[in-house]
Parts: C-alpha cells; structure tokens; sequence
C-alpha cells in the first residue's frame, strides 16, 4: 500500500467545487472530483447536516467516510436572505456547482442557473434529480430504488421464478455520479480549451442506468420481446455462473469468448466422468450436465488438455 502524500500535486488542483447535494448521487460525483485533487466543499443543513451522516454501522457513519473523504464542510442556512449572500460569494470564485434540489427550487432560492451564471459565467451548474428538470415526470419522487425498478434493471435482475431484484445497493445513485463527474469534465474542459462558458447539467438518476442496459432497447426493436431473468447466466456466454463446489464453497466462472469455452470444457471432463447422470427425468445433476452440453455443443471440439490436478469429492462440484 503506497503512503498517502497530502502534499503530491493532483490533475485538478485548482477547482473549486461547491456541493449542496445530499445523500449518494451528488456526493459520488464530487467524490470524483476531490480524489483527484478538486477542493471539494461541501455545503451542509446547520441543524441535521447531510443525512447521509446518519446511515451508521455500529454507531459509526462509514457511508459518510468514504464519500465525504477529501472534501470540506461547512453549514449555511439557505432558508434566510444571510446564507443565500454567502452562497452567491462562494459560487462566484467556483468552477462547479452540485445541487440535488427537487426541480425547480433551485429558482424558488432565487439561484436559477441564469442568475448564478450572473455572478460567474463560467460556472458549471450539476443538477441531479431522479427523472430530470423537465418532462412529465419531473415533480415525482426520485429515488434511486424507484428508477432502478423504472429503467428495467430489476427486470433483467433475478431467477425467471422469482420477483424481480433491486440492487442491495446505490447503484442508481453511483452510476450517476460516474457519469456527472465524467460530464464535469466535458464541460470544464470546453472551458480551458476553448474559452467557453459554464454548462448547465440536467443529471437525472434515470438516464444514466438507462444506457449501461446496453442494447435492451434495440434487442427489444428487433425481436418484439423482453429478455427474460437469467440468474447468474449470461445470454452471450457460456459458461457463466455460480457453483457449489464439494466443500461448501462458491466459485464464479465466465467463460465470455470461445478459447475460454474451451478450455473450460476440457477442464470439466475429468469431474464429468466421475459423475453418475441418472437416466430419469428431472434429475437435477442430469438436468445441469444436460443444459451445459446444449449450450457448449454447437460450437465446442473439447481439445485435448492435460488433466487438472483438481479433485471433486462430490457430484455437486458441478450443479448450480
């Protein structure tokens, strides 16, 4: 692990970014920004702070450690005329602004983009919000649970049997702010470059997790239907799973081109002849072997490998 040198010169030394968001989209983002040396300051509620503070774990705020890591806080009460000021005279030597207001109160603050850019017309204004500042659904709450279940990505996430799965995590939020911070830069670099003005960013949670579904949409164009749930499995490879193995364990393989396939199989070959396969139906052990050779057969000659020195003590080294 190398040492951590406060005093080492970063790629944004320099920009000022003042963060009034709360919670994870707009904290990942200016995470980004301040772990490559972005003066990162966040702006906080004097009375409860960022609530994210408040997701504990053992009465310690670890959610808050990691995303408020470089960055600098300091309260203002945006609710009267004083913070506001304040607000105005910081935002004037910043490069970025983050905000994660419910759409439109922004304006009701009396900092709609067009004045900020008044005062600085070179400033970057991020506003993140669950489906964006226009359309029809811009006043719904915005969670990051509701978009992922939204966009489809607990559609595509489960077992064909069973409900459909949020992510035990963020990721709506995360995904977003990957994708903001990468748009800062966009923008921050029209600047430097050539001589731009700041940018507006309508960073919705929808559209980002939206796109890293891939060509689902397009899928969907041409064949008329919804790619089922696969669980663990892949619709483009083969092998791709999770299994047991015979002490209680699990193992991940994917094998995601053909010489993988292959040399996978030729692995598999000395565990598939220990293993006994009953002829009747709905043996699960037979049903597996089965499915695993429909999807190898089209394509795979096993080659001839030398034997792993792997040793299955039990048929469930291969089930899943």
């Amino acid at each position: 692990m190398r040492p951590f040198h406060p005093e080492m010169t970063c790629p944004l030394d320099g920009i000022r970014v003042l963060d009034l968001s709360r919670l994870v989209a707009g904290n990942m983002l200016s995470l980004q920004l301040a772990d490559f040396g972005a003066e990162v300051i966040k702006i906080e509620d004097p009375a409860k702070g960022d609530p994210l503070r408040d997701w504990r774990v053992h009465g310690i705020s670890a959610h808050w450690k990691v995303y408020a890591r470089n960055k600098k806080s300091v309260t203002l009460n945006l609710r009267d005329r004083e913070g506001l000021d304040l607000l105005m005279r910081l935002a004037a030597g910043a490069h970025v602004l983050i905000e994660n207001f419910r759409p439109g109160t922004l304006e009701e603050m009396g900092l709609a983009p067009a004045t900020l850019h008044q005062n600085n017309p070179r400033l970057v204004i991020v506003r993140v919000s669950g489906w964006g500042q226009d359309g029809p659904y811009r006043d719904r709450p915005g969670f990051g649970s509701l978009v992922e279940g939204m966009s489809g990505f607990a559609a595509k996430t489960g077992f064909p049997d069973r409900p459909p799965v949020l992510p035990p995590l963020a990721l709506a939020d995360m995904i977003a702010g990957l994708y903001g911070a990468s748009a800062v830069l966009v923008a921050l670099r029209e600047i430097e470059v050539n001589g731009g003005n700041g940018q507006v960013i309508d960073l919705p949670l929808l559209d980002p997790i939206v796109s890293i579904l891939g060509p689902e949409a397009a899928i969907f164009k041409l064949n008329g239907a919804i790619t089922p749930r696969l669980g663990s499995r892949s619709a483009t490879s083969s092998p791709r799973n999770v299994f047991e193995t015979s002490d209680g364990r699990w193992i991940a393989i994917s094998a995601s081109i053909q010489a993988m396939a292959e040399r996978v199989a030729g692995c598999m070959r000395p565990a598939l002849r220990e293993l006994r396969i009953l002829d009747r139906p709905g043996t699960k052990h037979r049903n597996a072997i089965v499915a695993a050779g429909a999807a190898f057969r089209p394509k795979v000659v096993i080659p001839q490998y030398p034997e792993p020195e792997v040793s299955f003590a039990s048929p469930q080294a291969i089930h899943d």
